[in-house]
Formats: structure tokens, C-alpha cells, sequence
């Protein structure tokens, strides 16, 4: 919605409406039809499947200013994944109907909405590859070079959801993700509970974008 003009954000806010989500509240379930957009507005929200086993799979997870629902809501078609609040959070939810009706009036709208597609699927690859060409360890330090906005070279940042989770949304298993936390001790990362004291920022970016090879040998 950057990217649209003022008029049709107030018209597709006027439009929509406003949910808040306690932790652990469900949003939509797997095979339920897909009739609105997401946008969070604080808080995180993670999607995911369930195995026949009963295992779970974490697909992606979203936070603020982050929107999901866009591919299944514009074809009328049943979510492929549930959704749940990890956090107390806010969301906006926008009608299907109310998006198609602006994208009628102004096809630029519906070029915002294919980049925000596109802004999905590239982010689907690029956690791929992360499976596929890094280490446990390296996915862990790239995670949590993403959440930190420190300008400093050093700094803490707060896990913004459990650990669980965090193994799930990195391809790892809760104990896969204790050794990963304990291989980045090496390199200068500190965890408790709750935050992960980062003392060398470019050492741990270096890290991350090694080569895998190497990294075993450390």
C-alpha cells in the first residue's frame, strides 16, 4: 500500500477492518476459504502446516508493516497453511472484494499487488536456500543479523518470539537450535532467555556468509 495513492488507501481502509489477536489465537485454519488480505500492524504471526504425524511445520512468519493471503484470496481458493498470533498483535484485514473493485479503477494497484506476491516468492527462495546451502549455525546468525536495527557494531537484541519457533521458522529441531546458539558462542554471541548479546556484528556477518565447507572446520 506504499506505493498507492492517498485517495484509494483511505478508501481500502474504510473498507476494512481492524483485529487484535491474543498469543496462541488462531486467524484462519488450513482449507477454510481465503476471502481477505492480511497486513500486520504489530506483533508477529506465523504460518504453518501440520503433518499427519501431527508434526508441525512453520512456513513463514510475518511482523509489522508485512502483509500474507494475497495469492489463495485473489482466486477465492482455501488456504494451503493455518495462521496463528505468536504475540498479542494487530491486524488489518482487507476485503477481496474492496482490493478488486480499486484494482478495476487503477491497474497500478494491481502492479503493487504482484510485487508484494513476487516480494513472498522471492523470500520462499531465498529461505530455500538457506536450507539447502547453509548451516544450522549460519541460518541462526543471519536470523538474528536480520532482527537487529543496531548502527553499532555491537549490540543485544530481544528473540521476538520462543525458541521453539525460532527452530521452526530456521528448518531446525528445538535441540538442533541449542547448538546452533552454542556454536555462535564462538563468535562472539551471548544468549539468555530472552535476548542475544551480539559483540561483533561484522564477525558474525562473516560468519553467516562463509562458506559452509569452512565453517564446519571451526
Amino acid at each position: 500500500m506504499q506505493s498507492l495513492p492517498d485517495e484509494h488507501v483511505e478508501q481500502l481502509i474504510a473498507k476494512s477492518t481492524w483485529h487484535k489477536h491474543e498469543r496462541g489465537e488462531t486467524l484462519f485454519l488450513h482449507g477454510e476459504t481465503a476471502r481477505s488480505i492480511h497486513i500486520v500492524i504489530d506483533g508477529w504471526v506465523k504460518l504453518f502446516r501440520v503433518a499427519p504425524n501431527g508434526g508441525e511445520t512453520v512456513v513463514s512468519v510475518f511482523t509489522k508493516g508485512e502483509s500474507f493471503g494475497e495469492a489463495v484470496a485473489f482466486r477465492n481458493k482455501k488456504y494451503p497453511v493455518s495462521a496463528e498470533a505468536v504475540t498479542d498483535c494487530h491486524l488489518l484485514q482487507i476485503p477481496t472484494s474492496a482490493l478488486l473493485e480499486t484494482m478495476r479503477k487503477d491497474p497500478e494497484v494491481s502492479i503493487s499487488i504482484l510485487a508484494s506476491t513476487f516480494t513472498h516468492l522471492h523470500s520462499l527462495v531465498d529461505q530455500l536456500e538457506q536450507l539447502k546451502a547453509q548451516t544450522g549455525a549460519q541460518r541462526l546468525a543471519e536470523f538474528l543479523l536480520e532482527i537487529s536495527d543496531s548502527d553499532e557494531n555491537s549490540c543485544v537484541v530481544t528473540l521476538p518470539y520462543d525458541k521453539v519457533l525460532i527452530a521452526g521458522r530456521l528448518g531446525m529441531k528445538p535441540e538442533s537450535l541449542s547448538r546452533a546458539f552454542a556454536k555462535l558462542r564462538t563468535f562472539g554471541v551471548k544468549v539468555n532467555r530472552y535476548d542475544a548479546a551480539i559483540e561483533n556484528i561484522e564477525r558474525l556477518r562473516e560468519f553467516a556468509m562463509s562458506d559452509p565447507a569452512d565453517s564446519w572446520n571451526r
